[in-house]
């Protein structure tokens, strides 16, 4: 069992750590803030055959107080999250809850200690009810006898925090926005008691007012005295609801400062050992020809109308808020989703088509959702780069692993994938070198128009920093014109060796605006399934297109 001796709540208002955008240094924290350190993880070290996931890491959150906790992807946050929550355990070091040894078997001890874990993916129960799932594993019983009416009166207790007219006892947990649904997670660690909570990337797939409720949500657990871990990958949000900033490369801490104390590009720097001085390249890019060509397309449900000229040589960037309906353009491009009225023209072929037929005819998708529909996690990696395009690796229609496996490690190292090899499976690797194993697919398949859905979700900021590099050597057809000692910034060599490759047009939807401005040449906006006109750059502000995705 989970071990908690002699822990005791400090009285309400004394000892509590000041903010660090006060401008007081952990070093510097004086005999009462000691006291009041919720969590304490010291020396933790954990290996997993040769690799080193973690190596001596110590960290501290302490009550009242949000420790963001930033890296690249496979830095170690998930390993070291998954050692605090009691998923799996540490080959050395300790950890101390409120001063007492805590070292949980699995999760529902940590969670029954107070520990308690919000995944990115959340696990909830999807046909229970929100009562069923706040309460699941820890409902009040007596003989064996589920007593309802504690469990219900629990949950009322859990979720008026929220004041979420969605968040009902009785109501099924599929019907909730997304955004709701983490507020279930979340009344289920407070329902049992947490002071200490996790929450790993708990904004990727937020609206705008759903991040601003959880902001809120997170102030108030402060000011009751719960210690937060907030996972990101997005530096602005460690900016706003931080004390305190963590960073962790290459399974050790580098560096933990307060957030008041420390620039974004300083975090950044820490995260990936060396300058970012240009996270939005862009090179000359000449628009050439017409690839894409939409007319009024409509689908089931959305979009409702949609049009649109993309050429070869450009990036175009589609904003608007979640549930806008611009994933379900994507889809019906991409023939994953049925046309009801409107014409698709991709180079010379006309009229909706099968996502194989797009294949062919030289687009390619790459899913918002990489893990139920952007990859085949249960195959390796040189099965997924090469799963859509298996001609040309042998004879009479076979394939043979060995001439698979030489063009996949040239993704690999060209697209800088951390994996041990080719026959690695995709569901073993971290969510950024998945996402790169998706994108190394349609590199392969050689497309001419790239659909990219939310290319850089989940994803950390070196990996971001490739893919603006990749899309914008893409836009050029400058695939080699990186300098090849940046492990991170190798472009892909083209197979015949030729010095640059016609320019690809890029189709990009995103949440996220500065991405847009960013990496775009032009951009529309999505409003209640209908696409708006495209506006140049260099025309417009964030500003304007949050206005016209609100409708205003």
């Amino acid at each position: 069992m989970a071990e908690r001796i002699n822990s005791q709540k400090p009285p309400s208002g004394e000892g509590v750590l000041p903010s660090c955008s006060e401008g007081v240094p952990p070093s510097d924290r004086g005999r009462d803030a000691r006291d009041t350190v919720r969590l304490q993880m010291q020396g933790v070290s954990k290996r997993f055959g040769a690799t080193i996931a973690l190596e001596d890491v110590s960290i501290e959150v302490a009550a009242g107080e949000v420790l963001a906790l930033v890296g690249e992807n496979g830095a170690g946050k998930s390993t070291l999250m998954k050692v605090c929550s009691g998923a799996i355990k540490p080959d050395a070091g300790q950890m101390l809850l409120d001063g007492a040894p805590f070292r949980p078997n699995n999760p529902l001890e940590a969670r029954r200690a107070g520990v308690a874990m919000i995944y990115q993916e959340l696990s909830l129960t999807p046909h229970m009810s929100v009562q069923e799932n706040i309460m699941l594993g820890m409902e009040p019983s007596k003989l064996g006898v589920v007593l309802w009416k504690q469990v219900r009166q629990r949950a009322i207790e859990a979720i008026k925090e929220f004041d979420n007219p969605e968040l009902t006892p009785d109501a099924r947990v599929s019907r909730l926005s997304v955004g709701s649904q983490q507020l279930v997670e979340i009344a289920r660690a407070l329902a049992i008691g947490c002071n200490v909570l996790v929450l790993d990337e708990p904004t990727s797939s937020l609206t705008q007012q759903d991040v601003e409720r959880l902001f809120e949500i997170i102030g108030r657990l402060k000011q009751q005295g719960k210690a937060i871990i907030y996972i990101s990958h997005f530096i602005e949000e460690v900016k706003r609801v931080a004390d305190r900033v963590t960073v962790l490369r290459d399974g050790r801490v580098v560096g933990s400062k307060n957030v008041a104390a420390i620039s974004s590009d300083e975090i950044v720097s820490l995260m990936v050992g060396r300058q970012v001085e240009e996270l939005y390249p862009r090179s000359a890019r000449h628009a050439g020809e017409v690839v894409l060509d939409i007319e009024d397309l409509a689908g089931l449900k959305n979009p409702k109308s949609a049009s649109l000229t993309l050429r070869r040589g450009e990036v175009l960037g589609i904003a608007g808020l979640v549930g806008a309906g611009r994933t379900e353009f994507l889809r019906c491009l991409f023939g994953l989703e049925p046309v009801r009225k409107g014409r698709i023209k991709i180079g010379v072929y006309t009229g909706p088509a099968s996502p194989h037929r797009r294949w062919m005819q030289g687009a390619g998708l790459l899913s918002e959702d990489r893990k139920e529909e952007g990859l085949a996690l249960s195959l390796s990696v040189a099965d997924n780069v090469t799963l859509s395009r298996l001609k040309g690796f042998g004879p009479l229609g076979l394939v043979l692993p060995g001439r698979q496996d030489k063009a996949t490690r040239r993704w690999i190292e060209s697209l800088d994938i951390r994996c041990r090899g080719p026959r690695q499976s995709v569901l073993s690797l971290s969510g950024g070198n998945q996402q790169k194993v998706a994108i190394a697919r349609l590199l392969q398949h050689d497309v001419d128009v790239l659909l990219l859905d939310e290319p850089t979700r989940g994803i950390d900021v070196a990996a971001k920093a490739l893919v603006y590099k990749l899309i914008n050597t893409l836009a050029t057809g400058s695939w080699h014109g990186l300098p090849a000692h940046e492990n991170t910034a190798k472009m892909a060599v083209p197979r015949d060796g030729r010095a640059a490759r016609p320019p690809k047009a890029i189709l990009m939807v995103s949440s996220y605006l500065p991405e847009l401005m960013g990496v775009c040449d032009r951009v529309a906006v999505m409003c209640r399934g209908r696409l708006g006109p495209t506006h140049r750059i260099d025309e417009v502000n964030e500003h304007e297109l949050m206005l016209e995705a609100t409708g205003k």
